[in-house]
């Protein structure tokens, strides 16, 4: 599905994200229940459902969306339980989400056919009737001068697709499981998908490809307002896709300007870490892969790449560069100047929310929002970016790590490290996107056929500006950060960054 549209499915997310920011920004907890209650009746008020056959299904679905907003899990099919069930325990500044973090909202899904030929209104009963003849089943027939395919006996190997002349055989595919590039997405016993845990890397590629919106990440947005509204010191640090998430006229100044209006401390970007961890690989591949040491070396800073690693190439797991990602490793560094404030990261990532959540990243990075969060989030207090002045914008990073915002960038950050830092070093440097083609890649490491080089890997097709969590279309961000690099004062990291050390 086309990203950077403004759908009716987009709107009726950012709807729910409003209400529940402004409820988390203007209400006290002794009548917090009764304002997320009635979300899914302001969102869909009358008795006219807007989307689906019945008002009563639009409301449902809004009540799970109104649950994951606030890191909730959905509720049972089976019994009743209140949309505010488990709030208490969730309107607190410590509280993560409950995993699992991806989640199928079973009202939602249209039980779309996983994997299916059918043959559409394009037939002309032509008298050739290829499809029959090169089906290797007989499932194909001619019944009253068209083709139909008998499903029971259907073997989905296309070769009737392919033979047709008119091009009148459509394959049918489940729009989220042609995404994902893991085959996590399964099906329930109502032929609803559903997403194995065992096998979900939460890249949220799955999310945004579904046209119905049946599958939605939990947000950690709300507990991050309820802390701002209490007062708590808060400094932001902002993903380096960033730039024109938040409209045109949202500059790096007046976004920064804008989150100091939202009640945060301080703002950084987490470039800065970026450039840390380019010094820090381009000598790891020049000390450890050219030497020998090891064979070759995975980045790290794609948190679905590096459990797509963990999780099905377990050998190749010590291959992960052991440099800090990007998020953790500017996290540290505030946390080095502000000793007593919490970290919120804000990007364009779902699985930052995983990785945020682990046991040794727990104590670093204290929330995670999407840009497609924020944005809600600026709508709910009325910011006007007109309104705002520069701020002298953001200044923490080189070029290169503003570049990690889009494939190839991390590889293209270290190539120029290693360059300048260890000249005549002979690179091998190769970068892939998404998650399909990174397997492939990691089977081709796993048989020793990329010995000498670094492999960067993008869970998301296109980079973190193609995250699930952005707003704008992928292309026009992608320009965006190139442009940003490109003006940046400092090409490269200086040397010195590859001996910091955040433990």
């Amino acid at each position: 599905m086309e990203r950077g549209l403004l759908t009716p499915l987009k709107k009726l997310r950012r709807q729910v994200f409003v209400e529940m920011a402004r409820i988390a920004f203007e209400t006290d907890r002794d009548k917090i229940i009764d304002a997320v209650e009635g979300v899914p009746y302001k969102i869909t008020p009358g008795d006219k459902p807007l989307y689906r056959e019945s008002i009563w299904r639009e409301r449902a679905i809004c009540a799970e969306r109104v649950r994951l907003s606030m890191g909730l899990s959905l509720r049972p099919e089976d019994r009743p339980v209140h949309v505010t069930a488990g709030l208490s325990g969730s309107d607190i500044a410590d509280k993560y989400y409950e995993p699992p973090l991806m989640q199928v909202i079973p009202s939602a899904c249209a039980a779309c056919a996983p994997d299916m030929y059918k043959v559409t209104d394009n037939c002309r009963g032509c008298v050739a009737h290829p499809c029959t003849t090169v089906c290797p089943k007989g499932a194909v027939s001619i019944v009253n001068g068209r083709s139909v395919i008998d499903q029971s006996k259907c073997i989905r190997c296309g070769k009737c697709k392919a033979a047709c002349p008119y091009d009148a055989i459509a394959h049918h595919t489940r729009p989220c499981a042609e995404a994902c590039g893991v085959k996590a997405i399964e099906s329930d016993e109502l032929g609803r998908a559903k997403i194995n845990p065992d096998k979900c890397v939460s890249c949220g590629m799955c999310m945004v490809n579904c046209p119905f919106g049946a599958i939605a990440d939990k947000s950690q947005f709300f507990q991050l307002i309820r802390a701002l509204r209490r007062g708590d010191k808060i400094v932001a640090e902002v993903a380096p896709s960033y730039v024109g998430q938040f409209g045109d006229k949202a500059t790096p100044g007046k976004v920064k300007a804008a989150l100091r209006a939202l009640g945060f401390a301080d703002v950084f970007e987490v470039a800065l870490g970026a450039d840390m961890g380019a010094a820090i690989e381009a000598h790891h591949y020049a000390t450890e892969v050219k030497t020998g040491k090891i064979p070759f070396m995975l980045t790290s800073c794609c948190p679905a790449w590096a459990m797509l690693i963990r999780r099905y190439f377990p050998e190749s797991a010590d291959k992960i560069s052991r440099t800090l990602t990007p998020m953790v490793a500017t996290a540290r560094t505030i946390k080095q100047k502000y000793p007593d404030c919490r970290v919120v990261f804000i990007g364009p990532c779902a699985a930052k929310k995983l990785e945020a959540s682990r046991r040794t990243v727990r104590s670093d990075v204290d929330f995670v929002i999407t840009f497609e969060e924020l944005s809600a989030i600026f709508e709910a207090k009325g910011i006007d970016f007109d309104a705002f002045a520069e701020e002298g914008g953001m200044h923490d990073a080189s070029g290169a790590g503003r570049g990690y915002a889009c494939a190839g960038g991390v590889a293209g950050a270290i190539e120029k490290c290693i360059a300048a830092y260890y000249p005549g070093t002979e690179v091998n440097i190769r970068h892939v996107e998404g998650l399909e083609d990174c397997r492939k890649v990691l089977l081709l490491a796993k048989m020793g056929r990329l010995n000498g080089e670094l492999i960067e890997g993008m869970g998301c097709p296109g980079g973190c500006v193609a995250g699930a969590g952005t707003n704008i279309a992928i292309g026009k961000a992608a320009a965006l950060v190139k442009k940003t690099v490109e003006s940046s004062t400092s090409a490269i990291p200086p040397k010195e960054l590859e001996e910091v050390r955040l433990e």
